[in-house]
């Protein structure tokens, strides 16, 4: 696979429509795609992902699916209709709902959710109630599960990207969790810098507080693409 720059999504992680949108405004040029969660979906809905596509950018819709396959088809078909162009499901739903998942997608990229950046393998061995004493292994399993559905790729941390690359080389790995060396980690567990990241063969990389915390959101993300070359 030929290698190619890291691209940063923006997460517009805000309670309104307003806020996000100004901050679209306010970064122009220097940013193209944006992630809309759950924070924003749930309050502002599918016009805010219109609003953003009609600025001229891409929007990955970050719901995270997981259901029974019918009704995540149902939810992709309905996610594209609204114009975003990469969508996540997670990887743990299963094999068939994944497939599910990127039949109904068209040409919209699916991205399996693998192990949320907030877990450590002692919560994950909590949540799934059994010993986890390597949580880049579950990843890399995970990971196998999404390329052999034909997901466009999957979220993982940077610390397991090196495993992925190996387990599931058809992937393009989208990494939260970024920071600065010098920025606060807030609630994530696996953390990494933009170029490390981008180093270690990220395709994308959601840029979250770093820029929308920033006192000057501007000079942020110049400092982010500057980083990523």
């Amino acid at each position: 696979m030929a290698e190619l720059k890291a691209v940063p999504i923006v997460a517009l992680d805000y309670g309104t429509a307003a806020d996000a949108l100004a901050l679209v405004r306010a970064l122009g040029d220097s940013c193209g795609f944006y992630k809309v969660g759950s924070e924003l979906f749930t309050a502002a809905g599918p016009a805010v992902i219109r609003a953003i596509r009609e600025m001229g950018h891409e929007v990955f819709l970050d719901l995270k699916f997981h259901d029974i396959p019918n009704t995540v088809a149902g939810a992709v078909r309905s996610a594209v209709e609204t114009g975003a162009s990469m969508l996540t499901v997670h990887a743990s739903g299963g094999s068939a709902m994944l497939k599910a998942a990127v039949d109904a997608a068209g040409s919209c990229r699916v991205m399996g959710v693998t192990v949320l950046t907030s877990f450590t393998a002692a919560g994950l061995g909590e949540a799934w109630g059994r010993e986890v004493p390597d949580v880049g292994r579950e990843v890399a399993r995970l990971a196998g599960l999404c390329e052999a559905a034909g997901a466009h790729g999957l979220v993982c941390s940077g610390h397991e990207l090196a495993g992925v690359r190996s387990a599931a080389p058809g992937l393009r790995p989208l990494v939260p969790g970024i920071r600065f060396a010098d920025g606060a980690t807030h609630d994530q567990a696996r953390v990494m810098t933009p170029e490390a990241a981008a180093g270690a063969g990220a395709a994308y990389l959601v840029i979250g507080r770093m820029v929308t915390g920033a006192p000057d959101p501007v000079a942020a993300m110049r400092r982010v693409n500057a980083a990523l070359g």
